[in-house]
């Protein structure tokens, strides 16, 4: 027997469009959400059913309300949300770990998989680097090399682990921002993934791997340095 369709609750349709708008990059990790009037404008719903959205995805950790501020994307998804909160209990070192496994995986198949049209957007996104590591911007710079990261993972053409990394992308920033490896000079460094970078373009899987192993490397050693000190 075909069970019956569940149509969706006025409160569930305004979730979906809120995390599509977010999804879809509309609005960023950080960025305040428009005024609730223009909202109820925007969904044609009532105030309560706004509020009910908005506090669901606020319970799920995708939002956060600031009292007699408003509210701000704090995550890309719920999925998001929830492996932030994980990474947060699991503590630095796990972190890395998931984040060697997904990205030496990345960077192998990144070398065989890769198109003109993904060296040019790896390309992109490591000059935007350079540029900003020379000029000491910190914030602009862990966004960027974000972006880098998640080109790569995108030349592999595998859907599921780009969606996959794209919901990791907020534990991944928290992991380079509260690293100790930040405190050193060589943090900004212009050309921080130049191996990597230069595995991938060569079709050298092999290479590739590796160099994601040195660069988690360092920031493993730096972990440890400060945990002993």
């Amino acid at each position: 027997m075909l069970k019956k369709t569940t149509r969706l609750t006025l409160v569930d349709q305004v979730i979906v469009q809120l995390e599509a708008m977010i999804e879809s990059g509309d609005w960023t990790v950080g960025e305040k959400i428009p005024p609730e009037p223009e909202l109820i404008a925007k969904l044609q719903v009532s105030r309560n059913t706004l509020r009910e959205g908005i506090k669901a995805l606020c319970h799920a950790g995708v939002l956060v309300t600031r009292q007699g501020d408003g509210t701000y994307v704090s995550s890309r998804s719920a999925l998001g949300a929830a492996l932030q909160r994980r990474a947060q209990q699991s503590g630095l070192l796990e972190t890395l770990e998931v984040r060697q496994a997904l990205e030496r995986e990345a960077a192998r198949l990144s070398a065989v998989r890769r198109t003109d049209e993904d060296i040019a957007r790896i390309r992109h996104y490591q000059q935007l680097c350079r540029e900003y590591a020379r000029s000491g911007d910190i914030e602009r710079y862990v966004e960027t090399d974000l972006c880098l990261h998640q080109s790569i993972v995108e030349a592999t053409g595998n859907a599921m682990l780009v969606e996959l990394y794209s919901h990791m992308t907020d534990a991944v920033r928290e992991s380079i921002m509260l690293s100790p490896h930040r405190k050193t000079s060589s943090f900004l460094h212009a050309d921080k993934h130049q191996l990597l970078i230069e595995a991938i373009i060569e079709g050298d899987e092999e290479k590739a791997g590796q160099a994601v192993l040195q660069d988690i490397a360092e920031l493993k050693q730096a972990w440890e340095e400060e945990e002993s000190s």
